[in-house]
Formats: C-alpha cells, sequence, structure tokens
C-alpha cells in the first residue's frame, strides 16, 4: 500500500437532507460575545461567532479564532455559528454551537433534541442528515488512516466508503439500539450524562432505542418512577425471548426486584445470514452489538474479508482474538469445517463463559481465557498456540495495542482482518502491522451508530512475501 508523508487536513482531537435556515436576527451580547484574544483561557460560559472548519475525530468540527484551535460540537463544516465555551486551556478551547447563524444544507431539525448542546450525550450528530452523518463518518476514517497510518490519500478516496445498516434509511437512523443504559439523577428520574460530565438530564423518551425497546421502558415506568439516585438502569432487548431489566446488574420486574431463582441475567440472540444460523446465550449486561443488524452486518463482512465465501478457511487455523461470546466464532468454524481449528481468546470471564457455552457444539473450537497479549506470547494453557493462517481481531475502543500487533506478526498469518469501534486506534495498529509488512488491503466502514459520531470498520491486511 503505497504511504504518504504526514498531511494534517485537520487537528485531531486530543482524545481520542434538509435545507439551509435562513440567517436569523443577531440579538446583540456585548457583554459576553468577545473576540478569543480578549478572553481569559478559563472563562467557561463565554460565548464566541466561529468560522466551521473541517470536522474532527470525536464528535466535533475544528474551529481557529487569533491562533487558538476550538473543537466545537452541534455545528457543521461551512456554518457559522454562535458558540459557548465549555472547556477552556491555552493550546484548544471545547465549545458547543447554541445559535446557528448561516447554516449548511446538511442541517436538519434534530432526531434527538434532548441531545443538543447542554443535553444529554449520545446524540452529537442528529441535526445532520443521515447522507451527511455518512460522509461525517467516512472524513474522519480517512484522515484518521492518513495522518497515524500514512495511507496515500489517492487510495483511500477511490477505497474507503460507509455503509448504512439495513432499515436505517427507512426509520430515519431512529429505533436501532436493543440495548440502553440510563442512571437516575439527584431526583431519582432516569436520563443520560452530559457529554463529558457527571450530571444527568433527565428523559422522557430515547428514541435511538429500538420499538422493543421503548415499549418496555413505558411497561416498566422506566420515565416515570422515581429510582434511587445513581442506580443504574439496563434496558435489553434480544432477537429472541422477552425484554429485561437490570437495576444495578441485577433483575427487576413491574418496580422491583425479581428474586426469583430464574431471574433473567441471559438473553438469546439469533444471528442469521448466507452462513446460516447460529444462537447465542449472552449475559443480559454483557458485551453485545447494540444495532439490530451489527451483529449479521459485522459477521458478514469478517467472513468475507477472510476469504470464507470462496473456501479460502477450509482446513484453516484461526485465531479469533477479543472473541467476546463467540459472534464470529461459531460462523468461523463453519467456515474451517472439521478438519480446521479456531482459537478463540477472551479476557473477561463472563464474556468467556458466554463463548464456551455458545461453542460447545463446534469440537473444532478452543478457548483461551486471559489477557490477550500474554496468551498470545506465553502459548495459552498448552504453552504452545498453533499456527495460524489467518487472525481475527475486534478490540476495544482503545484498540490492540503495539505488544498485541507485534505478536500477532510473530505468528506470520497470511491475513489479518480487524474490526474496529475507533478510526484513531485502528489507524494507528494499521500503522504497526504496515512496519510488519502487513499492508492495507481494504477497509469498509459501517455506520451502526447513526446520529452519533461512531463509527465501525472492518480492515484487512495481507502478508506481503
Amino acid at each position: 500500500m503505497p504511504r504518504t508523508p504526514d498531511r494534517r487536513s485537520a487537528p485531531a482531537d486530543p482524545e481520542s437532507g434538509g435545507r439551509p435556515r435562513r440567517r436569523p436576527q443577531r440579538s446583540p451580547r456585548p457583554d459576553r460575545t468577545r473576540r478569543v484574544s480578549d478572553v481569559p483561557a478559563a472563562e467557561v460560559g463565554t460565548e464566541i461567532e466561529l468560522e466551521v472548519g473541517p470536522v474532527a475525530h470525536g464528535g466535533h468540527c475544528v474551529a481557529r479564532l487569533d491562533g487558538r484551535v476550538v473543537f466545537v460540537r452541534h455545528t457543521l463544516p461551512g456554518e457559522r455559528v454562535r458558540a459557548r465555551v465549555t472547556e477552556g486551556g491555552p493550546s484548544f478551547w471545547r465549545a458547543d454551537a447554541v445559535e446557528v447563524l448561516e447554516a449548511s444544507p446538511d442541517r436538519v431539525a434534530p432526531a434527538w433534541p434532548a441531545a443538543g448542546a447542554d443535553g444529554a450525550g449520545g446524540g452529537e450528530l442528529s441535526h445532520v442528515a443521515l447522507p451527511a452523518q455518512r460522509r461525517w463518518k467516512r472524513d474522519v476514517l480517512v484522515e484518521q488512516l492518513q495522518r497515524l497510518a500514512r495511507i496515500d490519500p489517492e487510495w483511500l478516496a477511490a477505497n474507503v466508503t460507509v455503509e448504512a445498516a439495513p432499515g436505517d434509511d427507512e426509520r430515519r437512523g431512529l429505533h436501532y439500539r436493543t440495548r440502553i443504559e440510563l442512571v437516575a439523577d439527584a431526583d431519582g428520574h432516569a436520563g443520560m450524562r452530559k457529554h463529558r460530565s457527571h450530571d444527568v438530564v433527565a428523559l422522557k423518551k430515547m428514541p435511538l432505542a429500538s420499538a422493543e425497546v421503548v415499549a418496555f421502558a413505558i411497561a416498566e415506568d422506566i420515565y416515570s418512577r422515581v429510582w434511587t439516585p445513581g442506580a443504574q438502569l439496563t434496558l435489553v432487548a434480544p432477537s429472541e425471548g422477552e425484554p429485561v431489566l437490570l437495576v444495578d446488574g441485577e433483575p427487576w420486574s413491574r418496580g422491583k426486584p425479581d428474586n426469583r431463582p430464574n431471574a433473567r441475567r441471559a438473553v438469546s440472540e439469533v444471528v442469521t445470514g448466507p452462513w446460516g444460523t447460529h444462537r447465542y446465550r449472552v449475559a443480559a449486561d454483557g458485551f453485545w452489538q447494540v444495532h439490530r443488524e451489527a451483529p449479521a452486518v459485522l459477521t458478514g463482512a469478517v467472513l468475507a474479508a477472510a476469504g470464507a465465501a470462496s473456501g479460502e478457511l477450509a482446513g484453516a487455523t484461526v485465531l479469533d482474538l477479543y472473541s467476546g461470546a463467540g459472534l464470529f466464532t461459531l460462523p468461523l468454524a463453519d467456515a474451517v469445517g472439521p478438519d480446521g481449528r479456531v482459537i478463540a481468546v477472551e479476557g473477561d470471564e463472563q464474556g468467556a463463559k458466554d463463548a464456551r457455552r455458545n461453542a460447545h457444539a463446534h469440537p473444532q473450537v478452543s478457548l483461551e481465557v486471559g489477557a490477550v497479549d500474554r496468551i498470545l506470547t506465553s502459548g495459552g494453557e498448552s504453552g504452545v498456540l498453533p499456527h495460524a493462517d489467518v487472525v481475527v481481531l475486534d478490540p476495544p475502543r482503545s484498540g490492540a495495542g503495539r505488544a498485541v500487533v507485534d505478536a500477532i506478526a510473530a505468528r506470520a498469518p497470511r491475513r489479518i482482518v480487524y474490526v474496529a469501534c475507533d478510526p484513531a486506534a485502528l489507524a494507528r495498529d494499521i500503522g504497526y502491522l504496515a512496519a510488519h509488512g502487513y499492508p492495507l488491503t481494504s477497509v469498509r466502514g459501517f455506520d451502526l451508530f447513526p446520529h452519533t459520531h461512531h463509527v465501525e470498520a472492518v480492515a484487512v491486511l495481507d502478508r506481503q512475501d
């Protein structure tokens, strides 16, 4: 893969179709709106006018005033906005747009107004038309791969896409989450925390939740009931069976703890595609993809990337790292067949327990429990992990990191399939892998979190002989 020198189209976040509106009449705020150079670095709450530039990783756009970088949310490239400073500092500021002075043609009425400025976190792109959300996410993915992995920008322009999940356009990007987590505020009302804050915004509804979760929340009086302040509420509507409510990790039913011996702490999920149908038993509060279509979308992408459709995996040995409850493990086991092997590695004890239960009918699957880097270097329980033809990894948001990348490369697989939920971590690790002779062959982005800045990606890296 051709690489390019470090070019910065926009600074990265340190952490890591509607019509244009008419320009509104400005209201004078001589005591609050000032030039950046006149404002002390720490004066949070100051209002400033910004000409908004390109998108940046983390759900922001980049603006500059008098040499200072401002990461501003709830806006779009090309807009002029009045923004309120939320965090000040000597090198950069953070701000939220509170008034649109000149609107982008991609701005629409917010799909979730409660997630606007000073509102609940988790819906920071709800003011952006869905096609523009996908362009936003593609731009971020491209920028991170170019800047951190130094991938040729012409190759990226021709090869990087962000695809919608089935049904999202028809549902306007709403009602896709089969799992939501809420917290009770100081008055006991269920809500969600503000962006980068412990403060809770009480909610009356959550429009990203699936229809099943919405109906369940109404049946359980989630938003009208008074809970213990600080209580953590987890609502799960699995693909098979009845929904589940956990309060601080314990099953509840109709407003009180469910102490029955058979109270549901696990749920059943069914994933179907051209590869077949698999059933999974997963802890109700364990990890599972939250978008209703995500398990099937990602499974199909991983199998295609690994070569399952062409029969390349028959008899192969596959390492399935960060395997969770076994979402990819089971279809990979079918793809390698009785003469192949799938070694699943998972560090979370509950996830490993779920994976062991889900894979019990697949004799070609073995499970290693422990930190992925330690298992790769120590050889697991046997002390010797077999050579792997293909490695599939789906690490947490922080990515795999150098130690895991080095250990994967040391096993010299012919192909690596990397599933990522953070573009920056993916780009960093792709850079590490390139240094080991694994150039990027393909990358597909998936918009599995509409109305948020999050994007999933499946990258393929083939060994350069």
